[in-house]
């Protein structure tokens, strides 16, 4: 077993959301202050069955351990919708590869048609890959990107609430098609010789994530500039964090905080489930009108200049995938890119 080292994030217990008045309030106050302070936290009684968990864990595992051919057929550079396999080392973060095997879904929908006259974005819509040797995996993650909408989605009314905005404050971003995603991600064990990147130093660019951990250490938040915190592995709890979208939406009220994956050490190997709430493709970010009392303390988003925050939606997401995904970017919009 991995040593565990103290609790350095709050722990947020979602029960109170439908509990008594008062227990509600406390929450929703909560909610604010870790939003605030550190961008993340834990949440604990979100209501999710230890059972799916378990069965999410164990088909996540049968997928890394099918056989590198039956991977390769839903590899991500097949997908123009940034979905299937990337072996460790393809993604790029900070123009460094991440050392981690990954399996990516997004909602599943039809394809656009793809011409001139759309935006380069909406080709990031359209059906994920999945493998015919684990038939299960499918069902599993389908109901699992069902189960965590739901809880991620109540989570960020009460954040709309937390900024005493109205509930439902946020629901037109989040839209008719908004971008759910989930990512399967194994970290083999890396030598101290070896880049210990399990994935570089970033912000998420969606509304919410919520990040199922297995027991071993890895994941380390920076709460303070140059100051690392582990965000130590809670058995029952998600790890949630603020996305782009959100400190955009609040004009950096809430924070999106910058986090990283230290590798394991050879021996072992890290297994996460993250599931990222965003908006609709098509969708602005407007900046949401605060109580005086909040918006006084917003000071703007922290958007750094080699990777600027878009307000449009879908340029957004795109920038990111293009930049982590070269082969894909090559592949499926070389006429986009060429031009930028």
């Amino acid at each position: 077993m991995s040593q565990q080292s103290p609790l350095t994030l709050p722990v947020i217990d979602f029960a109170q959301l439908t509990g008594s008045a008062q227990q509600r309030a406390a929450l929703l106050e909560s909610l604010a202050r870790a939003a605030r302070e550190a961008g993340f936290f834990y949440l604990s009684n979100h209501g999710i069955d230890q059972a799916l968990i378990d069965r999410v864990q164990r088909v996540a595992r049968a997928f890394f351990a099918l056989p590198p051919e039956e991977k390769l057929r839903v590899k991500m550079a097949n997908s123009p919708h940034f979905r299937g396999y990337n072996l460790a080392g393809v993604e790029i973060t900070r123009n460094q590869p991440d050392y981690r095997e990954q399996f990516d879904i997004g909602a599943e929908r039809e394809a656009l048609p793809v011409s001139p006259d759309i935006p380069a974005w909406q080709r990031m819509q359209g059906p994920n890959q999945w493998p015919q040797a684990l038939p299960e995996l499918q069902l599993v993650l389908t109901r699992w990107q069902q189960e965590m909408t739901g809880v991620a989605l109540k989570l960020l009314r009460a954040f709309a609430e937390a900024l005493q905005l109205p509930r439902d404050a946020f629901d037109g971003l989040y839209g008719a098609f908004p971008n759910e995603h989930i990512k399967l991600i194994r970290y083999p064990g890396r030598t101290d010789s070896e880049s210990r990147q399990g994935v570089g130093a970033h912000k998420d660019s969606g509304f919410l994530t919520l990040l199922l951990q297995d027991d071993k250490p890895g994941l380390e938040v920076e709460i303070r500039p140059g100051e690392w915190t582990a965000a130590t592995p809670l058995p029952g709890s998600f790890v949630v964090n603020i996305g782009e979208l959100l400190e955009l939406a609040t004009n950096g009220y809430l924070r999106a905080t910058v986090h990283r994956v230290i590798s394991p050490q050879t021996t072992q190997e890290r297994l996460s489930v993250a599931f990222f709430l965003g908006a609709q493709l098509d969708a602005v970010v407007p900046v949401y009108q605060l109580p005086e009392a909040l918006a006084n303390l917003a000071q703007g988003p922290d958007s750094d200049p080699q990777n600027p925050l878009l307000r449009e939606v879908g340029w957004n997401y795109l920038k990111g995938r293009l930049r982590s995904h070269p082969d894909v970017a090559q592949r499926f919009y070389a006429d986009f890119t060429e031009h930028c």
